[in-house]
């Protein structure tokens, strides 16, 4: 097939005054560069928001064969200028609904203000025509969206002949989930199976930035209970609808006074105590009131003594009561006072938005009274162990069957992710064969956002999900290769399953394999999801240390990173052997330290996953 030209009409009043305003444009041709060697933009232009203008260009482009697509973006709205849907529509000879229900449908997953689009895509001679969203997320989405079919499309326009039969079954079955039990996936013509990965193996940063443009954060929030929010992501500011204190109280026990008396005697008049109502009568000069640290003080008092800066001069006959005080040393305007909003000042923010919640602002919360606090919803998750072999632990004889071994993958996630305050559902332990994977899929996808399972990525006779994936579901693998060591089949792939977008990772079946990944990978993404402001695990550079890697891929060594009680300065020390199915490298683990072959240093970058040791 040849080279398919693609063009770009930026339409935006905006943008034609000032081009460098132009977001959306530029990145689509980014994304349309990265994204096909037999594609290129050959054309771009930015026109204000006029029908007449919009059309010569469509017209221009398309009869003069300068574009096999155009790509419109902008202009697709609700507002009064917003025209070029009306625009294309005039100069298309045939309409082109399916691509506009699947950039509707599956942009519905995402935000639902996606209905308020009138994109228009239709065919002008030997072009294809589609209107894009304006907003640069917006446009590079819907472009995801309708890509694949791009290909399939300008072929059948140009009457080529091209191999399209797979890209037709993906678009085909996109956001399959049909109910029928049986998978289009057959296992039986092993002697045929592809011994080669048709996935190129790409760099551990390059799969994390791939991750991150595709889990796209939760926009929807929900109210819950101040005192059930710890580590909650606020969707809100949080202010302070009064002043704390919300009186003038004292910090101190002692004796509420007038400053201005200076030292001497004072006769004491009452007591007021922390939870007390103020005083109704005014304090008199020469008269004191014996107050406790966080007490109102009386009306007219202007400073507080402390108890060490008195002696008692008189009590009553029985000793129980003060009757007068000599205060040895002259008091200052406003001694010892908490002024009203002196903590807290009344309508000032107090907890930001994006803030993950402390223990610390639990309290403020409680301080304030605010005990119902919007914070952005969770990503749920489902986990599923993939294999033949695998039996659930729990209540299990002592002595395994012949040929079996305990599912260690699902409890290992299960608590990792416990332990960053997500809860995914058990999914179950699936057997290698397609129907048994299509079937635990669609139940998972039907309840959760984001699914995950362990083993069956490889090259083996029946490791078939990332073929289920594509076949049964229309999933987008967008890697399924890692230059790491270990969890070099990590895969991560995005599907629309019941019109909704489903987040897959799948994970190594070796048990330290599918621990790394998880934190690498999955822990990050649900972080992002939830709009986490520190998606990201912290890197730091440790030294001491000489680690030996004699693999070709990066290794991410599993290390004990404490700090020296002498120096200040952080150690580490190994966890032992590495290789992928020893769990136990992951035991006391709290740093993964990227190792590369062939480089001889004592120094590492060690991503801290866990409190320091």
């Amino acid at each position: 097939m040849s080279v398919i030209k693609f063009g770009i009409l930026t339409v935006s009043d905006t943008c034609y005054k000032d081009p460098t305003k132009d977001t959306s444009g530029p990145n689509l041709k980014d994304i349309i560069t990265k994204w096909s060697r037999s594609s290129e933009v050959t054309s771009r232009k930015i026109v204000p928001d006029e029908i007449d203008e919009i059309k010569s260009v469509l017209i221009k482009w398309s009869d003069e064969k300068i574009c096999d697509v155009i790509l419109t973006t902008g202009g697709t709205g609700f507002a009064k200028r917003d025209v070029t849907p009306e625009a294309t529509r005039t100069v298309i000879e045939k309409e082109a609904p399916g691509l506009s229900y699947a950039m509707i449908s599956n942009s519905l997953a995402i935000t639902h203000t996606a209905m308020l689009s009138r994109a228009v895509c239709g065919i002008r001679s030997q072009t294809l025509i589609i209107n894009l969203p304006g907003s640069r997320k917006g446009a590079a989405e819907c472009f995801e969206f309708v890509k694949d079919a791009i290909p399939h499309a300008v072929a059948l326009l140009k009457d080529e002949k091209v191999l399209v039969t797979l890209l037709h079954k993906t678009v085909q079955h996109k956001g399959a989930g049909d109910g029928s039990v049986r998978s289009r996936v057959k296992v039986n013509n092993v002697a045929s199976r592809i011994r080669q990965s048709p996935y190129p193996l790409i760099e551990v940063a390059k799969a994390a930035e791939i991750v991150f443009e595709n889990c796209v954060p939760i926009e929807e929030s929900e109210t819950v209970s101040f005192d059930e929010s710890i580590n909650r992501i606020l969707a809100e500011d949080v202010y302070a609808l009064e002043p704390v204190p919300l009186f003038r109280a004292s910090i101190k026990d002692g004796y509420a006074v007038i400053a201005e008396d200076g030292a001497g005697l004072r006769n004491i008049k009452e007591v007021t105590a922390a939870g007390d109502a103020p005083l109704d009568q005014k304090l008199k000069p020469g008269e004191a009131v014996r107050i406790s640290t966080g007490a109102p003080l009386p009306p007219g008092a202007n400073a507080v003594v402390q108890v060490e800066d008195t002696t008692l001069v008189k009590a009553s006959p029985d000793g129980t009561v003060e009757v007068t005080i000599e205060i040895k040393v002259p008091p200052k305007l406003n001694q010892d006072i908490r002024e009203i909003g002196s903590d807290v000042p009344q309508n000032s923010l107090v907890l930001n938005k994006y803030d993950r919640i402390k223990p610390a602002d639990i309290g403020v919360m409680a301080m304030l009274g605010k005990t119902k606090i919007n914070v952005f919803k969770r990503a749920s998750v489902g986990v599923i162990s993939t294999g033949n072999e695998l039996i659930d632990p729990r209540g299990v004889a002592e002595v395994l069957p012949p040929g079996k071994i305990r599912d260690a993958n699902k409890f290992t996630l299960t608590q990792i992710l416990g332990k960053y305050n997500y809860d995914p559902m058990d999914c179950g332990i699936v057997r290698d064969d397609p129907d048994s994977v299509k079937s635990a899929l669609e139940k998972a996808f039907s309840s959760n956002d984001v699914v995950i399972s362990s083993g069956g990525l490889s090259m083996g006779e029946f490791d078939v999900l990332k073929q289920v994936l594509v076949e049964d579901f229309g999933a987008k693998i967008h890697f399924a290769r890692v230059n790491m060591k270990p969890g070099k089949p990590t895969t991560f792939a995005t599907l629309v399953y019941k019109e909704k977008r489903k987040i897959y990772f799948g994970l190594p079946g070796n048990p330290v394999s599918c621990g790394v990944t998880c934190l690498l990978y999955v822990v990050p993404a649900l972080k992002y999801m939830e709009r986490s402001s520190n998606y990201k695990f912290p890197i730091i550079r440790v030294g001491g240390l000489e680690l030996v890697n004699n693999d070709p891929r990066p290794e991410y060594h599993r290390v004990r990173v404490s700090v020296d009680p002498i120096s200040g300065e952080f150690k580490m020390r190994s966890t032992g052997n590495q290789i992928s199915s020893r769990l136990n490298s992951l035991v006391g683990a709290n740093g993964l330290a990227v190792v590369k072959k062939g480089v001889k240093t004592s120094t590492y970058n060690v991503m801290l996953f866990d409190d320091l040791l």
